[in-house]
């Protein structure tokens, strides 16, 4: 797929992986257009892109889903690329019974997972309508596994990670559209301090890792230690198949 002259939307995009990913494009001559819940941030994020507009919002809400929808479909007519980006993660200890476990999974799973299934719904058709599309869901190397220490974020990541491919097989006779799936590891951004992010990877390896997947029509794109993981996955798979 090109990697200039697209339309992009990023969810999540004033700041860590979001922004990365909009700095990439900007630079590539791709007008962008970053999302986020906080209009200062998005404010701030716009004075470092070029050709770049910001559309404020809460995609874990379904009316404000809506709203950015019809505004992207009025304004941005265009609009070919819609990267998934925007999440939520909390630390969510099950042995503790105040912990409030269901309710931090469930604003997890809505805004991981739920969210995500009705936006892409209601941008595809306008999508669609392009000669060249993509759809790019940010899972995480938790999708292959969890932990003791984000559980239900890594569950909602693995059903993120089970649409995007389920997806992808509905449309993989639509040569107008393409489904990809980035796989950080843990990565240091803000998002990511609780669980100990100054030790990972800087949010601008993933962005690149994603603008040369796009430029090769590499629709799997594991970052950094997620490579190992998921070579082993695709082996496992490729051996089952071949046994079927």
């Amino acid at each position: 797929m090109k990697t200039t002259g697209n339309i992009i939307f990023i969810s999540g995009g004033s700041a860590g992986i979001g922004l990365a990913i909009a700095k990439i494009f900007s630079a590539a001559g791709n007008k962008v257009i970053i999302n986020g819940r906080n209009q200062q941030r998005l404010q701030s994020a716009l004075l470092e892109l070029d050709n770049a507009d910001a559309i404020q919002g809460d995609l874990s809400v379904e009316s404000e889903r809506i709203r950015i929808a019809k505004e992207l479909a009025k304004s941005y007519p265009a609009l070919n690329i819609v990267v998934n980006n925007a999440g939520a993660a909390y630390m969510n200890n099950l042995s503790d019974p105040t912990n409030n476990a269901a309710e931090k999974a469930f604003e997890e799973i809505n805004t991981n997972y739920i969210s995500v299934i009705h936006f892409t719904s209601l941008v595809l058709p306008q999508l669609l309508e392009q000669n060249d599309s993509a759809i790019a869901n940010v899972t995480s190397i938790a999708a292959f596994r969890g932990n003791q220490y984000l559980p239900t974020y890594s569950a909602s990541k693995a059903a993120l990670h089970s649409y995007t491919q389920g997806l992808r097989d509905t449309y993989q006779h639509n040569e107008k559209l393409a489904v990809y799936e980035i796989y950080p590891p843990l990565v240091n951004t803000e998002f990511s301090a609780e669980i100990g992010g100054a030790n990972g990877i800087p949010p601008a390896e993933v962005a690149e890792e994603f603008f040369l997947a796009l430029e090769k029509n590499q629709v799997e794109v594991p970052v950094g230690e997620t490579k190992k993981i998921h070579a082993l996955v695709e082996e496992v798979g490729q051996k089952l198949l071949a046994q079927a």
